[in-house]
């Protein structure tokens, strides 16, 4: 019955995703006709369930300062969705973005008799996330069953790890931006263990959906099917697809602490290449827990879950709206109000609504996977692993600080790694460091901007920019020039040596040429001059432009300059 089933939702993935459907035979044929049942909206949920009403903080303040007698404590949960190609245990594809259940097989559809194979590749990225966030690795660990029931989860039970994750006890280093005082930050890490991913419930815009079924057998397997997700669409491509939750612990404070540590997170994965880190395919989720204590308790308050956080600007003003939530029932005395639960976020209104009560361990029924072997590393496995390991964000940032750079160019470059990667190839053919961050960060971020491109598809590469830079300072060409050449070469590519031949862009730096564009100048210029002498020193810029519209640009400024000032200021 499980085969004849799967094969059928290989030939028909829309069984999946639209479960709830109703029978009828006309002319001969076995008709299903699929509509989607009436659920609660965020907004309708709010309306049934009254809360306590505040204006929010302006949305467009970038820090919020927590009243004073009250103390936030903030811990998150974050998933990384692995950049393997293939689930955790079976063999079908990760493909994001493919039409539902169409990257699906009985394992991970949950169908009976279907054994799980772990994916070997999700170990080594546990591995090597829990080294980057200088955690202590369980060397033996397990695999558990968490029980819920919910539409996306087909097995009724996710695998995870509950009382033996793969990594333990560690810590984060991030620095915060310098528009918000700067600083250093540690946060710890309690855990990271591995797990998978549950499907995804979609809703449909009309709700009215038809299909022709002839085959009896289907007939039964499909209502049955039904009677279990009645009321949801499910695409469970994502079911199976591994993940790595790492626990922090409550260290964070307020909100721009918290979406700081996140964008770490963040930039972590992604320097290691365990995940491609993209909040908004859900490949990083973020789970925030927040609690509100007066400053001079010591015990921890309710702590609150807030879900649907896809951005880190959201995690941010989520965090502040339940603070200052949570602050204004403490100083009304309505403090037991404050329950544990689980909130939504939503972007609309910028509150947070009531989403579910918060389930406890007791209510996942946790026991050992039975279906799988422990996880036992070795040493030597994990120092192979540990050997691999990039040069990471916090190294990076610490080596970049030695360079003499500002801070904020430390953060900019070593935010994206590939950024950094192009300022260290340019660096390394000799260029000055503080002159190549002043390019990266100037007029090739703004080209990329305004373009929409990466670093990695401008056309001028690290060795032309050295060779950019070099020019300027030797003055071979000017500064001036040096900008239009730049951005020839970020659209077309080249050379730069080429460019300066076939234009014939080197700079006039003989003084008796120059001497001579000044005579002329002058000379055409004697009201003007006479003006000058007389006091209007503000005309010498009118004369510098003039002799560099003669020489066509080329006149070294330094040696114009000089040379200009000798014969305005000379006697008559």
């Amino acid at each position: 019955m499980a085969s004849t089933f799967f094969r059928t939702i290989q030939t028909h993935p829309f069984l999946l995703l639209h479960p709830t459907a109703v029978f009828r035979r006309k002319n001969g044929v076995l008709r299903c006709t699929m509509r989607s049942t009436q659920t609660q909206t965020p907004t309708q949920e709010k309306q049934q369930s009254p809360q306590i009403k505040f204006s929010p903080q302006n949305p467009n303040k970038t820090f919020y300062e927590i009243p004073k007698g009250y103390e936030a404590i903030i811990g998150i949960e974050t998933h990384v969705q692995l950049s393997t190609l293939t689930k955790a245990f079976c063999g079908c594809p990760c493909n994001y973005g493919s039409q539902p259940n169409t990257s699906i097989c009985p394992v991970c559809m949950g169908l009976p008799g279907a054994l799980p194979v772990l994916n070997s590749k999700v170990i080594e990225f546990a591995v090597k996330l829990g080294l980057a966030l200088n955690c202590k690795l369980s060397l033996n660990s397990k695999f558990d069953r968490k029980q819920y029931f919910y539409p996306d989860l087909p097995k009724g039970y996710q695998i995870s790890q509950f009382d033996m994750p793969i990594a333990t006890g560690g810590y984060i280093d991030l620095d915060l931006p310098v528009e918000f005082g700067g600083g250093h930050r540690r946060f710890g890490i309690t855990r990271v263990h591995m797990e998978e991913d549950a499907g995804k419930l979609l809703h449909s815009e009309n709700g009215d959906y038809s299909q022709e079924i002839t085959s009896p057998t289907l007939q039964y397997v499909f209502c049955s099917f039904m009677l279990i997700f009645r009321g949801s669409m499910v695409d469970l491509n994502r079911a199976g697809v591994p993940l790595l939750e790492i626990v922090s612990e409550p260290d964070m404070r307020n909100g721009m602490e918290a979406a700081e540590y996140a964008a770490e997170l963040q930039r972590l994965v992604r320097y290691l290449g365990v995940s491609n880190g993209n909040m908004q395919e859900g490949s990083l989720r973020c789970d925030v827990n927040v609690s509100i204590r007066p400053v001079e308790q010591e015990k921890f308050g309710t702590k609150v879950e807030i879900k649907n956080l896809n951005s880190f600007s959201a995690v941010n003003r989520a965090i502040d709206f339940e603070i200052s939530r949570q602050v204004l029932l403490h100083s009304q005395g309505q403090g037991d109000q404050i329950v544990q639960e689980t909130r939504l976020w939503e972007e609309g209104s910028q509150e947070t609504f009531t989403m579910r009560k918060k389930e406890g361990l007791a209510d996942y029924r946790y026991f050992p996977e039975p279906d799988l072997p422990e996880v036992i590393l070795t040493k030597e496995y994990v120092n192979s692993i540990r050997n691999t390991l990039p040069e990471l964000p916090e190294m990076k940032r610490r080596r970049y600080e030695k360079m003499d750079l500002s801070m904020q160019d430390v953060l900019y470059l070593a935010n994206d790694i590939n950024v950094a990667d192009y300022f260290d190839a340019t660096i390394a053919r000799g260029a000055d460091a503080k002159l190549v961050a002043n390019w990266i960060m100037g007029d090739i971020a703004a080209y990329m901007k305004n373009e929409k491109l990466s670093i990695n598809d401008v056309k001028l590469k690290p060795d032309e920019l050295a060779k950019l830079i070099a020019s300027i300072k030797s003055g071979t060409i000017s500064g001036k020039i040096g900008k239009e050449i730049l951005f020839e070469l970020l659209a077309k590519g080249g050379t730069v040596k080429g460019l300066i031949d076939e234009k014939d862009l080197v700079q006039a730096i003989d003084p008796v040429e120059i001497g001579k564009m000044v005579d002329k100048v002058l000379s055409d210029n004697l009201k003007q001059l006479e003006q000058y002498r007389g006091g209007k020193t503000k005309l010498q810029g009118f004369f510098t432009g003039q002799v560099m519209k003669i020489s066509k640009g080329k006149a070294s400024p330094g040696l114009l300059n000089k040379i200009l000032l000798e014969k305005l200021n000379a006697k008559n």
